[in-house]
């Protein structure tokens, strides 16, 4: 008598692990981008909080022009005398978003906000695509 499996218990096993397949797949493809999403306000939040410090030694935030580098090196030597040594990050370059691009930082009059144009790196879009701000990100 054989010991090994018939074609019909081969294909039952086959059938059982395509359904299988077909149920879990669907929900872990959306995870990998709201994964990424949150990573992004994970980012901008550590990025707030050497903002603030920034502010905090130096009495305001950096302007739009001197954006996110201005953590980095000091980007006005005789405004900002009490520049921390080292900066206020501890890369050489500012932190890219989870779809490796640039974060965008803007100062309108002394109120600060990060964002990531998200997947497509465009601006609008919705889903994966849709911009994600520091101010709209859960406290």
């Amino acid at each position: 008598m054989s010991k090994g499996f018939t074609l019909m218990e081969l294909m039952v096993v086959i059938v059982i692990l395509g359904l299988l397949a077909a149920l879990v797949v669907p929900n872990l493809m959306g995870q990998s981008e709201e994964a990424k999403q949150k990573l992004a306000c994970v980012q901008m939040k550590q990025l707030q909080v050497a903002l603030n410090d920034f502010k905090l030694n130096l009495g305001d935030y950096p302007t739009t022009e001197q954006g996110l580098e201005a953590l980095i090196a000091n980007p006005d030597e005789e405004r900002f005398k009490n520049f921390r040594s080292g900066g206020y990050l501890s890369s050489k370059t500012p932190p890219k978003d989870p779809w490796n691009k640039p974060y965008i930082y803007i100062n309108d009059d002394g109120a600060p906000d990060l964002i990531s144009l998200g997947a497509d790196g465009k601006e609008g879009g919705e889903s994966q695509n849709r911009d994600l701000k520091l101010s709209e990100c859960e406290r």
